[in-house]
């Protein structure tokens, strides 16, 4: 899951990035409007975590802004005005969640991963493929009931092709789940994590289409 946090106060975007980098996500960071809108245009965001107080524009005017371009993509407000008539307009100008600040780490993952099941067709807290249970809130993942160690980007793989299980991923689009712009990508770095997939949890889990990516297979 890739989130764009947009926050001008670098000490808080610096922990923050940190700690939903260390949760599994995919971060970038935006620190004003401008820099907001280069990474929304060039698109595959999956939530964006939105400041009201820019330097460039205020944060209601630059969401309203973006919900004329994309409508779907979901938007956590994470500001520090908590006036009742605040969260109002920020809910009404077409946030889906709003949150104050000081916040606890625990509620913002949680509503993160609220907001990530409103936009996937999979709803239950947990998901069995075969003898393989995936906790989604807890990022636990058991082989016949036994738990497996996997990296954070061993379970985004598993976790985006879990969601969509009909669904082909190319190498490309996982690789978009799993880091952010600025980080480093070799050709091969999917393979290799569908590969330790495959030797922790099955060799038929993850299918291999030839010329076009990878599908959730079996491990029965």
């Amino acid at each position: 899951m890739r989130v764009l946090l947009i926050e001008d106060d670098m000490s808080l975007a610096d922990g923050t990035v940190k700690a939903l980098r260390r949760a599994g996500y995919a971060v970038d960071h935006a620190a004003s409007g401008n820099e907001c809108r280069r990474y929304f245009e060039a698109g595959q965001l999956d939530l964006l975590i939105l400041d009201l107080g820019l330097p460039d524009i205020d944060g209601l005017v630059l969401l309203r802004e973006l919900r004329k371009l994309q409508t779907g993509i979901p938007v956590l407000i994470l500001t520090a005005r908590d006036a009742l008539t605040d969260k109002v307009s920020g809910l009404d100008a077409g946030a889906d969640d709003y949150l104050t600040k000081p916040f606890a780490f625990e509620e913002l993952l949680a509503r993160i991963r609220v907001l990530s099941r409103r936009n996937t067709p999979v709803r239950e807290p947990e998901l069995k493929i075969g003898n393989v249970l995936i906790n989604i809130a807890s990022h636990e993942v058991r082989l016949d009931g036994e738990v497996q160690k996997l990296s954070r980007r061993e379970f985004a793989i598993l976790r985006a092709l879990a969601d969509r299980p009909g669904q082909v991923f190319s190498r490309e689009q996982l690789e978009e789940k799993l880091y952010s712009w600025g980080d480093e990508v070799t050709s091969n770095t999917v393979d290799v994590h569908v590969h330790n997939l495959r030797k922790k949890l099955g060799h038929t889990l993850i299918k291999n289409i030839r010329g076009v990516g990878f599908i959730l297979g079996s491990t029965e």
